[in-house]
């Protein structure tokens, strides 16, 4: 299929463009939600990138954090957004990683070679454990948590909403 993940500052203006029309025209939240564009331009949006792989975050409430995108000859498919720490919110619902597929590109397994491309370049970066969490709701992601080794850990009652939190152990 030609897929591989690349890192924000290696995606172009017109397919990140087009990627974001794709989730405005279906009118759903853009996930992550690192990846939307509020308004900003191209090279914006590369300096607020760069900036969030930086100690210069935490003055925000953030943890640094990489984004990347799965793309394939054509387009770009989806986001990944990897957090290279946990704080207390992130550690009950969000977790080192929140991703999605673009809506048109649904239902074709990207999602779990999305997470399977990151999950490589984590480990090679020394990470052994990987908490990863969704919606009790959201059965699609937990389906590609799951065939990603991720184990549940537990379910948090947060705000009215049920989060099911899995940790991937890289270490086998």
């Amino acid at each position: 299929m030609g897929m591989k993940i690349v890192k924000y500052n290696k995606l172009s203006e017109s397919g990140y463009l087009e990627y974001i029309n794709d989730w405005e025209f279906s009118e759903e939240i853009i996930v992550p939600m690192a990846a939307t564009q509020e308004d900003a331009s191209f090279h914006e949006l590369l300096t607020r990138w760069t900036t969030d792989e930086t100690d210069e975050v935490y003055k925000k409430g953030f943890v640094p954090s990489t984004l990347y995108f799965l793309v394939n000859k054509k387009k770009v498919l989806g986001a990944i957004h990897f957090r290279h720490e946990l704080n207390d919110d992130l550690l009950c619902k969000g977790g080192h990683i929140g991703y999605g597929i673009r809506p048109s590109e649904r239902g074709n397994g990207y999602a779990l070679k999305m997470l399977l491309l990151l999950l490589d370049i984590v480990k090679a970066k020394g990470y052994n454990n990987i908490l990863i969490t969704c919606d009790e709701g959201n059965i699609a992601s937990a389906k590609t948590i799951e065939s990603a080794n991720g184990i549940l850990y537990d379910k948090i009652e947060l705000e009215g909403e049920t989060t099911l939190r899995y940790w991937i152990h890289l270490d086998s």
